[in-house]
C-alpha cells in the first residue's frame, strides 16, 4: 500500500500553533454562540422536571456527582496550568542555556522497533532521528528490533542514500521470538554487551513516530538539571490516515493526554511511559530486573492464573520506575507524530484500541495502587484510585437519568440530555486549549469516549488475560481456548460481568425508587 496523504504539512511544531485569541476566530465564536443558543431554546421550551418531587433526589445525586468528576477535572486543569505556564518555561529557560552552551550528551541512543510498516512512514521516522543526530553534533546509534528484513532492508536502503555523511550506526537485533516486548528486550541485552554507558540517555520509540524539531534537545538538558531525573515522556499528535471521525477523536484523545500529563507532572512523576517516544537513564535499562519485566512482565489473576501482558510495554517500564521512586517528568514541547493508518472499519479499530488501552490500564493499575501512597505522592497515588472508581460513576448517571425518565417521562431525559450538551460544551473548550485547533464536535465525541471507555473496562476487568494488538501482526493472548477449563473461565468471567452490572442497575432503580427492597414480611408472603 502507499501512502497518499499530505503529511509533511502537518509536522509542524506546537510552538507554532495558534495561541491565546487566534485560535478563537469569529467563525469559532459564531459556532459557540448558535450551540448556546440551541440549548437555551431547549431549556425554555420543554417543561423542567429535575426537581420533581418523585426525581429531585436522582437530580441532587447527579449533581453530587457532577460536582465530584468536574471538580477533578478542574484540579487537574488549574496543576496543569501551573505546570505549562510557571513550573515548565523555568525548567525550559534553563535547559536551553544548558544546550547552547554546548553541552551534549556522549552519544545518542534511539532504541526503535517496528513491524511492517509502510516504507513512506519508516523513512519519515529514521529521517527526523537522522536530522536530531545531526544537529546535535554527537554521533548516534539507532539500535533497531525487528522481526522481518523488509524493514531492515528499508532503514538500511534510506541511511545509505540520505545519511552516508552523518555519523549514525545501525545495530539491527533481529528477534527470534514474536512480539514487541521480546524485541525490546534483546535490544537492552545487546545495550549490555556493548559499551553504553550508565549516564547514557536511551530514547526508546515507536517504528510509526516522527520526531519534530528540537525534540530531542528539549529533553536531554533535563537529565543534566536533575541528576536524580531518571525518565520523561513527550507530547504527542496525531496524522490519522482514515475516516475524519476517527481523527478527531484522536486529537481530542491527545489533548486530554496533554491536560493530564501536565497535571501529572506538577508531581514529579506521570501515569505513563509511553512507548511512542521515552527518554531514559541506561543504567536502569541495564538492570536484569527491568529488561526481564519488559520481556515477560505477567500478572497473577484468581480467574485466569498467570498470564503474560502480550502489549502495555510503556506500562511496565513506568511500573518499574514508580516503584523505584523515580523521579519522572513531561515534557510538553517536545513533539512527535504518530502515524495512524487506519484500514478496515473504524468502529472496530476504536474498540479495539479502548480494549488494549484500558487493559493495559487495569493490569497495571493495581498493582500499582498496591504500592500505596507512600511510595508515590498522594496525588499520583489517588489518580490511579480514581482511574478504577471513575468506569463505574460514568455508567450510574446515564442509568439514573433513565430510571427518571421511566418515572416522570422524556421530559427528564432531555433535560438531562441538555445538561450532557452544556457540561461537555465547557469541558471541551478547556481540551480545545490543548489543540491545534477548536473543534466543537469535541462535545458529543468526549461524552461519547467516556461512555463507550467505562463499559471497555467494566468488560475488560473480568477478562484482563483476554488481549489483541491488531497493528502488529494482528498479536492475540488468551482470545481462544478449547479446553473445558478455559470454557469454565470464559463462563465464570461472564457471570462475574453480569453480576456486577446487574448490581450496578439494581442500586441504581432502588436509589431512584423504582423499585424498593421488600420487607421481611412481603419475603415471608411470597414464600409461605
Amino acid at each position: 500500500m502507499t501512502i497518499q496523504y499530505d503529511i509533511a504539512s502537518q509536522l509542524d511544531e506546537p510552538t507554532k500553533w495558534p495561541k491565546g485569541f487566534k485560535k478563537w476566530t469569529p467563525l469559532v465564536l459564531l459556532k459557540i454562540s448558535i450551540y448556546l443558543a440551541i440549548c437555551i431554546i431547549l431549556v425554555l421550551t420543554f417543561p423542567n422536571s429535575l426537581f420533581d418531587e418523585k426525581t429531585k433526589t436522582i437530580t441532587f445525586t447527579l449533581g453530587a456527582l457532577g460536582i465530584w468528576r468536574y471538580g477533578w477535572w478542574f484540579t487537574h486543569a488549574v496543576r496543569a496550568l501551573i505546570y505549562g505556564r510557571i513550573v515548565y518555561p523555568k525548567m525550559r529557560k534553563e535547559g536551553q542555556k544548558i544546550w547552547d552552551s554546548g553541552w551534549r550528551p556522549r552519544h545518542m541512543h534511539f532504541m526503535m522497533t517496528t513491524y511492517k510498516e509502510h516504507r513512506e512512514i519508516t523513512e519519515m521516522v529514521v529521517r527526523s532521528i537522522v536530522k536530531e543526530i545531526d544537529e546535535s553534533g554527537v554521533p548516534g546509534t539507532i539500535w533497531l528490533g525487528s522481526s522481518d528484513r523488509f524493514d531492515e532492508d528499508i532503514i538500511q536502503d534510506f541511511l545509505e542514500r540520505e545519511a552516508s555523511d552523518i555519523d549514525v550506526t545501525l545495530r539491527i537485533i533481529r528477534q527470534n521470538v514474536s512480539g514487541k516486548r521480546a524485541a525490546i528486550g534483546l535490544v537492552l541485552r545487546a545495550m549490555c554487551r556493548l559499551p553504553v554507558r550508565d549516564d547514557d540517555l536511551v530514547v526508546f520509540m515507536d517504528g510509526d513516530f516522527v520526531l519534530s524539531q528540537g525534540a530531542i534537545s528539549r529533553c536531554m538538558p533535563l537529565f543534566k538539571m536533575y541528576p536524580d531525573l531518571q525518565a520523561c515522556t513527550t507530547d504527542e499528535e496525531v496524522i490519522c490516515i482514515g475516516p475524519r471521525w476517527i481523527e478527531t477523536w484522536l486529537k481530542m484523545r491527545f489533548s486530554q493526554r496533554r491536560l493530564a500529563m501536565q497535571s501529572h507532572a506538577l508531581s514529579n512523576r506521570v501515569l505513563t511511559l509511553t512507548g511512542r517516544m521515552s527518554v531514559f537513564r541506561a543504567k536502569n535499562l541495564k538492570q536484569l530486573e527491568f529488561i526481564r519485566l519488559l520481556e515477560a512482565d505477567h500478572l497473577h489473576h484468581w480467574l485466569w492464573g498467570n498470564f503474560r501482558f502480550l502489549s502495555g510495554d510503556d506500562k511496565s517500564t513506568w511500573y518499574y520506575m514508580l516503584k523505584s521512586g523515580a523521579h519522572m517528568l513531561y515534557v510538553p514541547d517536545a513533539m512527535g507524530y504518530t502515524i495512524e493508518v487506519i484500514e478496515g472499519s473504524g468502529m472496530d479499530r476504536m474498540v479495539q484500541n479502548f480494549r488494549r488501552w484500558s487493559g493495559n490500564m487495569l493490569r497495571n493499575g493495581s498493582r500499582a495502587i498496591a504500592l500505596g501512597p507512600r511510595a508515590m505522592p498522594f496525588f499520583i497515588w489517588w489518580c490511579l484510585v480514581d482511574q478504577r472508581l471513575s468506569m463505574w460513576t460514568m455508567l450510574v448517571s446515564p442509568a439514573l437519568a433513565v430510571s427518571a425518565a421511566v418515572l416522570v417521562g422524556l421530559d427528564y431525559l432531555i433535560s438531562y440530555v441538555i445538561f450532557i450538551a452544556l457540561s461537555r460544551l465547557f469541558l471541551s473548550l478547556i481540551l480545545c486549549t490543548y489543540s491545534r485547533k477548536v473543534e466543537l464536535n469535541y462535545s458529543w465525541i468526549l461524552y461519547l469516549n467516556q461512555l463507550i471507555n467505562a463499559s471497555v473496562k467494566v468488560y475488560c476487568i473480568f477478562r484482563l488475560s483476554k488481549q489483541r494488538w491488531s497493528n502488529r501482526g494482528n498479536q492475540t493472548a488468551g482470545m481462544d481456548g478449547a479446553s473445558w477449563v478455559e470454557t469454565a473461565r470464559n463462563w465464570m468471567a461472564a457471570w462475574c460481568t453480569t453480576v456486577a452490572v446487574a448490581l450496578l442497575f439494581l442500586a441504581t432503580i432502588h436509589y431512584s425508587k423504582l423499585v424498593a427492597i421488600p420487607s421481611k414480611e412481603q419475603i415471608m408472603s411470597m414464600l409461605f
